[in-house]
């Protein structure tokens, strides 16, 4: 049996084989994500909660919930996209991914890694104390391990279910329903460590009644709401390549390229590498191997690459407020630029892996039967036009993601700003792809509310 076959013989999800209407695309995202919201709360039999609460700030980006038996959450999914982008990216790899055979080796490849990932990350997670077993005897560790790799190749198998038979991407949506979450948490949760309400309108409704208004604690509010603008303006612009059907004189469309080219695929690709880096700091500095720096107690760097690689709190309010120090300053260089450049690379990585070049639109034009105005029907003169704008917006847009998810991780938004960042953009693309795709099927009330939006 070669690679290939196998790679044809590995469980998945099969496609529908008829076309799925409004309706069942629905309710089978809504079951995705609810059996999602079930495996957060199921617990892993054997762990003992001291090391997990050091990991918590991580659960945003990699939609994960530690302790439970999604406590990888997409992190094995990301991370073997990672490698083999870089792999083929590089050129290490040699997998043509305009062709169907392509495809099937990259998509199968990746499956497997991230099988392999499941396993490896759960036995690091487990042996290196970030998740720690109540007791160190080989049949606990053993379990608590088996749970964890079971856990991320269910979320394997759900991400292929509702990519294939829902909205959107699995991954995306598991991203969007932990930061919703943890969003409603900080805004709404009547409970708190010190006998005062953790939620922010419950902690100034309190603040309101004792005669002492905490305003400051609003300001989340305030910065998560300008996030949510500047993203939603940032996705609405585009470049626009006028067509003209080449058999059918007068009738014509526009090809859009959006400036946020490459979606928000570079970001989670870059904050899931910044998480990796940072939790191999802490499961390394834990075994006595400070190589990446240092940790406090609840998991904050304190020195060394990891801390300067991560972002200073309330940054934003300690410029207003004049309360610089320097040391934040190299931080927040350091961290932004990182954030940029990942993004930029990833996104031009993404651009080729994912069809989205200028060659691959020049065919979807050129097999669509329309042609550029004022221009002789040939590929390679599509291309050459394509050529002006795409590489550019895959560069500029994936620097302004990165640079939005930075600026956002320094407001102290609601649920950590890179989350809401990937938050708002996957909410917006899931309605985009809703409202081109199936406003025929919608309920009229829904498809005038839509329509509005």
């Amino acid at each position: 049996m070669d690679y290939e076959t196998l790679i044809q013989k590995l469980p998945g999800v099969a496609r529908p084989v008829k076309r799925l209407t409004f309706k069942d695309k629905v309710k089978w995202t809504l079951a995705g994500l609810l059996f999602y919201y079930i495996l957060s709360e199921i617990a892993v039999w054997g762990v003992s909660s001291v090391a997990i609460a050091q990991f918590q700030a991580l659960e945003d980006i990699m939609g994960a919930s530690f302790g439970s038996i999604i406590t990888l959450g997409i992190g094995p999914i990301v991370t073997s996209s990672i490698f083999l982008q870089l792999l083929t990216g590089s050129g290490i790899i040699n997998w043509d991914l305009s062709t169907h055979h392509g495809k099937v080796m990259f998509q199968g490849t990746q499956k497997i890694l991230t099988f392999v990932l499941c396993f490896v990350e759960a036995a690091a997670y487990t042996l290196m104390g970030a998740i720690q077993p109540m007791n160190f005897l080989p049949l606990t560790v053993t379990l608590v391990i088996f749970q964890i790799a079971l856990g991320g190749i269910i979320i394997v198998f759900l991400d292929e279910v509702i990519s294939k038979w829902g909205f959107g991407s699995g991954v995306s949506l598991f991203i969007a329903a932990g930061v919703s979450k943890q969003i409603f948490l900080r805004l709404f949760n009547p409970l708190g460590t010190t006998g005062t309400p953790s939620g922010i309108i419950p902690h100034f409704g309190t603040s309101v009644l004792s005669g002492a208004p905490d305003f400051m604690s609003l300001l989340p509010i305030a910065t998560t709401l300008f996030i949510f603008g500047l993203v939603v303006y940032a996705q609405a612009m585009r470049v626009e390549i006028p067509l003209a059907f080449g058999s059918i004189r007068g009738f014509g469309r526009k090809w859009p390229l959006k400036f946020i080219y490459t979606s928000v695929i570079p970001v989670i690709l870059a904050a899931a590498l910044l998480i990796n880096f940072k939790v191999w700091g802490q499961l390394l500095a834990s075994r006595g191997f400070p190589i990446l720096g240092t940790f406090s107690p609840d998991g904050s760097p304190l020195s060394g690459f990891a801390y300067y690689l991560s972002p200073p709190s309330n940054f934003i309010w300690n410029v207003i407020t004049m309360n610089i120090v320097f040391d934040d300053v190299i931080r927040v260089v350091l961290y932004t630029g990182f954030f940029m450049c990942a993004s930029v690379l990833f996104s031009i990585f993404w651009m080729h892996s994912a069809n989205m070049d200028s060659r691959a639109v020049a065919k979807q034009i050129q097999g669509s039967g329309m042609q550029i105005p004022g221009f002789r029907r040939d590929i390679r003169v599509v291309e050459r036009i394509l050529d002006r704008y795409i590489p550019a917006l895959a560069v500029l847009g994936g620097a302004f993601v990165g640079l939005l998810a930075a600026f956002a991780d320094l407001t102290g938004a609601l649920a950590g700003g890179t989350g809401i960042l990937l938050a708002v953009m996957i909410i917006y693309q899931l309605y985009e792809q809703i409202s081109t795709q199936h406003m025929e099927d919608m309920n009229p009330a829904l498809r005038k509310f839509m329509g509005k939006l």
